[in-house]
């Protein structure tokens, strides 16, 4: 069975702000690595449409740190499924709507063959969490205090603790540390 995982970037006070972070080549070359054992990343609309088309642009251009490329080379190779009421036509030949309940999707995706299942959007860990969907969390905390911004849980109430196993950590040069953990079982 393929694995969900979920991996994010966060502020040393909780916050998941896409600009707060160091995205310097050490961080996408981690990204790079987990994104390399997934064929598949889900998404809702608002992410979705942050990350395409920036990504497939930024590797047409062909300019910045190899690190960098290389993460947008792997990101444009992945399939793609986007969660969304509204959104009616995606760009991207390798991105579909799903227009379908998260969480049955996402039970039939886990029993088809392939990689993992890469989660890319606050809103969709939140729920697919909620219902005990997620095998894998990847918090990658950046000694950043932003005082704002997203949280995880900031739309979905978990009924309760949702316990999880620590896997292992990671220190980049930067001083970001990437927590890796199961869920409990």
């Amino acid at each position: 069975m393929r694995k969900v995982v979920f991996g994010i970037n966060m502020t040393a006070d909780g916050y998941y702000g896409h600009e707060d972070g160091i995205a310097d080549e050490e961080l996408h070359t981690y990204f790079t690595k987990l994104l390399r054992n997934a064929d598949l990343l889900l998404y809702g609309r608002v992410t979705y449409q942050l990350m395409v088309p920036f990504w497939p642009e930024f590797f047409r251009n062909q300019s910045g740190p190899e690190a960098i490329l290389e993460f947008a080379r792997v990101f444009n190779s992945l399939y793609k499924v986007v969660f969304s009421r509204t959104l009616k036509h995606v760009e991207d030949s390798k991105s579909r709507i799903a227009h379908t309940n998260l969480a049955e999707e996402v039970r039939t995706l886990k029993q088809q063959p392939g990689k993992n299942i890469a989660v890319g959007s606050l809103s969709i860990a939140s729920q697919l969490s909620e219902r005990g969907l997620i095998d894998e969390y990847r918090f990658v905390v950046h000694p950043v205090v932003a005082g704002k911004g997203p949280r995880l849980f900031e739309t979905v109430m978990l009924q309760e603790n949702l316990r999880l196993d620590f896997v292992g950590s990671e220190t980049f040069q930067s001083g970001v540390i990437a927590l890796h953990y199961n869920k409990h079982t």
